[in-house]
């Protein structure tokens, strides 16, 4: 080496937590002591190699030496041989068991940058032993290929694992979309503490380092208490890219990490599926230890068998689920099509959807009323039903605290992720389930201690501060909504609003042709039949029978009324008014006196009298406030008076009707001014409503530019119409 101008090819960057995610852990310029390194040009030159190659490979390198006028034996030229001049910048390693001076050795070779690079890593154990053991892994394959599930495929590879390689403690790690991680299977030495159902953050395994993990799908830690042995080479020589080389020194920060557990030695084997990093095997010991280079090889290839059968489980299970979504899916919407109320049926299938979207609750809303299958409040689920747009069209997403409206997210307690589905945008119906925060989740079968004293960079580098850290990583956030949830939830509301829409075309063309007949083929006997009733009326022997006819028709033309209203209405032709000045107090005093001579026996009183001239159709407005006092009427407790009184209020006229009644239950609040409401259909106390007559009072309201409101004050039922006062 006399005449040689080589300095150490370290990256020189001072590593700590706050810049450890930048680290170039490809580059440390280090290697582990057990082995030693030599690196050439792609024609074969050396160019560099690690301070410890002179004496375990008794060569005396130079720079521009030429690989075949190395003194090593000769399997290791004929290997380099093979990388040398070929052209290629990259090709996978080879290894050949060589003696050097007695020593055992595994000579890896691989090319990378354009640089081909031999390893020479010590073996500790025979050639005959290595053998053994890697019949022992290949063995295990055929075990691994017959499991049916993940679990079940994890399970046994972390007991197959440590029983060839011999580790204190072999975990199965398995990633989460936010890259976080939990230990889902774990075979351990009895006496140490068990990390299974621990979770990790992602900030435990930075960016660049899972790349190394599916470029280099193995990475072996001998002896965490190692002195690195630098790489030398000329000056101005590029640092030597480390990714697929097996004595690459680890980053600082991960040796504390391990140090911190009471590890000595370690080795992880990367599960690798589709060029995603699916998860980790991880093999801790409490003391140095060395596994044969191709002992390390048969658990990679494990490793690919698990990745290739994982692949396959999965997608069975996708299929499955997409399978059982579609079935789902299809029986839904035959049963939409023949309830007539959609919570009924979205609640019968609670179970299904909750199971096919890994959910935890749902909350189904339609026409103001709300069903809730979970331990959701129910003011809870009125608040995330008002947190969705009116009418909306869109699925909506929401996986974390920030993705709610601010106003909402001090109520939402551990509901944190949503998925909504419009099934009834114009019935503002939604379908919503709803996943709880991830921390909600995580059962600990006990917690890990803290298991070792702190080095310089602190507790974050332990198994508890890591779960710490986690913990408040992922605190107001869900789990995220998978790709294959999202498409079939997708399908899912295409299909829905499909069917909905095709029920309210169906009941519309009926609703037509009843109203077609209510108002030209009902019309004309009704007129008959009241005619004749008037004749019975005069007829001294039969007064009282032609009373009842008359009312009975009457009733019945003002059904028909209201049902002709409401296909205006619904129609966008509006209800035809004819705006005069109308005076509202002599408009309410017509109304009370004729209620009066209409009903003796219940005491209407008038309330304050205001001047307030109002630009309206009186006919129209005079219906409002009779079916007011209607309500009020039947509703109102008997004995009780129904008051009505007219007051200026800004440029507003108010016309309020009070009932004395206890309050308005809020669920009939909800759809007080929906049509065919179920509440009035049938109700003893008014057995000729249809449900109709606050629909059509609020639409005259509407039309007339004003606005109708309910409210409970003091022991009163009070109805509020406002209406524009009209300019002096």
């Amino acid at each position: 080496m006399k005449g040689t101008s080589v300095i150490p090819m370290e990256h020189g960057r001072q590593v700590d937590l706050l810049n450890c995610a930048d680290e170039p852990i490809h580059l440390p310029g280090l290697i582990q002591p057990h082995g030693a390194l030599l690196f050439f040009t792609a024609s074969g030159l050396l160019e560099g190699w690690s301070v410890n190659a002179p004496g375990l490979l008794a060569v005396d390198p130079a720079p521009g030496m030429p690989y075949d006028a190395l003194p090593l034996p000769q399997p290791v030229l004929d290997l380099l041989g093979d990388y040398v001049g070929t052209g290629e910048t990259e090709s996978s390693p080879s290894m050949v068991p060589i003696d050097i001076g007695g020593q055992d050795f595994d000579c890896i070779v691989h090319a990378a940058c354009g640089r081909v690079v031999a390893e020479f890593e010590g073996r500790d154990v025979g050639a005959d032993q290595v053998a053994l053991f890697a019949v022992k892994a290949h063995a295990s394959i055929d075990r691994l290929r017959r499991q049916k599930t993940i679990e079940g495929l994890l399970t046994s590879a972390v007991d197959q694992i440590r029983a060839f390689t011999g580790f204190d403690r072999v975990m199965a790690y398995r990633f989460r979309p936010d890259d976080s991680g939990d230990v889902v299977a774990e075979s351990r030495r009895d006496d140490l503490v068990p990390y299974l159902g621990q979770r990790y953050p992602a900030s435990d395994i930075p960016a660049q380092a899972r790349r190394l993990y599916i470029l280099n799908t193995l990475r072996s830690i001998v002896d965490v208490d190692y002195q690195a042995v630098p790489l030398l080479g000329p000056a101005g020589t590029p640092t030597l890219d480390m990714s697929h080389a097996v004595l690459r020194s680890v980053s600082p920060i991960h040796i504390e990490y391990l140090k911190n557990m009471g590890v000595g030695a370690s080795m992880s084997v990367s599960i690798v599926i589709n060029g995603r990093l699916w998860g980790l095997i991880a093999c801790h010991h409490m003391a140095r230890k060395l596994v044969p280079y191709s002992i390390r090889m048969a658990a990679d290839v494990l490793a690919q068998v698990m990745g290739s059968t994982i692949h396959s489980i999965e997608s069975r299970l996708e299929s499955q689920l997409i399978e059982r979504s579609a079935s789902n899916r299809t029986k839904l919407v035959e049963d939409l099509l023949l309830e007539d109320d959609p919570l009924e049926t979205f609640s019968r299938f609670a179970g299904s959807i909750l199971a096919a979207t890994d959910a935890q609750a749902q909350i189904t809303s339609c026409y103001g009323k709300l069903r809730v299958h979970g331990d959701v409040p129910a003011g809870l689920a009125q608040t995330i039903v008002d947190s969705l747009p009116d009418g909306g069209h869109d699925m909506i997403m929401r996986e974390k605290l920030d993705d709610w409206p601010a106003p909402v997210r001090a109520r939402l307690g551990k509901w944190v992720g949503m998925l909504a589905l419009p099934f009834d945008p114009p019935a503002n119906g939604w379908n919503i389930v709803l996943r709880v925060e991830q921390i909600e989740q995580v059962a600990w079968g006990r917690r890990p201690e803290k298991t070792s004293t702190f080095g310089p960079l602190g507790e974050r580098l332990t198994p508890r501060g890591s779960f710490d850290a986690w913990y408040e990583t992922v605190r107001g956030h869900a789990h995220p909504w998978e790709a294959t949830i999202l498409a079939n939830a997708r399908l899912t509301m295409a299909e829905l609003v499909r069917v909905m829409t095709s029920r309210r075309s169906q009941t519309e063309a009926t609703r037509a042709q009843l109203l077609a007949m209510l108002g030209h083929d009902l019309r004309d006997p009704l007129h008959s039949i009241n005619m004749a009733g008037m004749v019975l009326e005069k007829n001294a022997a039969q007064p009282t029978l032609g009373k009842r006819i008359q009312s009975s028709t009457s009733r019945m033309q003002r059904m028909i009324s209201q049902v002709l209203d409401m296909s205006r209405i619904d129609g966008g032709l509006g209800l035809g008014m004819s705006l005069e000045p109308v005076d509202l107090a002599a408009l309410v005093e017509d109304l009370l006196d004729e209620a009066r001579m209409a009903y003796p026996a219940i005491p209407f009183q008038s309330g304050p009298r205001e001047p307030a001239i109002v630009n309206a159709d009186s006919g129209r407005l005079g219906q409002v406030l009779s079916n007011l006092l209607s309500n009020a009427r039947h509703h109102g407790e008997a004995g009780t008076p129904v008051r009505v009184g007219v007051m200026a209020d800004g440029r507003e006229a108010v016309v309020e009707v009070s009932n004395v009644g206890a309050p308005i239950a809020p669920d009939i609040v909800a759809t007080l001014f929906n049509p065919f409401k179920r509440a009035s259909l049938h109700n003893p106390r008014n057995r000729t409503g249809m449900g109709l007559g606050m629909y059509i009072a609020q639409q005259i309201v509407r039309e007339h530019h004003g606005e109708i409101a309910y409210r409970h004050q003091g022991a009163e039922v009070v109805f509020a119409v406002r209406l524009p006062l009209l300019d002096s």
